[in-house]
């Protein structure tokens, strides 16, 4: 088993709590766990953050919704079991791993990596 299985288990019960309606995603990912580098639970959270940016699609499209939610219960599903996502799935959300909003740590060290990962994707904007 891997080093992230109590980690992922929470992150179950997160993305299910949000599903369910019983914590919002801006909850969620202040609870999500701080400086991962499980690619599962990244993956993860980007599905989570496509879930908020798709809020009024899912309010127009029912099948669009209850499509989305099955996802995200699938998702929970293998995380609660402490599994790392199919590959596949971590392939797709791979190239928004270098965008991910996670949260670090508060202390010193945690403060250096938010600067430094805001620095070089300021310095990356430019360049395009």
């Amino acid at each position: 088993m891997s080093d992230y299985v109590e980690d992922r288990k929470s992150v179950a019960n997160i993305l299910r709590s949000v599903v369910l309606g019983r914590c919002s995603v801006r909850q969620a990912m202040l609870l999500y766990p701080k400086d991962t580098e499980d690619e599962s639970l990244i993956a993860a959270y980007h599905a989570l953050i496509h879930f908020e940016a798709d809020e009024d699609l899912r309010a127009r499209d029912v099948m669009y919704r209850e499509e989305q939610d099955d996802y995200m219960e699938f998702l929970s599903q293998i995380l609660e079991k402490g599994e790392s996502l199919p590959e596949n799935i971590i392939e797709n959300y791979k190239k928004y791993h270098e965008t991910a909003p996670i949260l670090h740590k508060s202390n010193p060290q945690g403060f250096f990596k938010s600067f430094f990962k805001n620095l070089t994707i300021g310095f990356r904007k430019e360049d395009k």
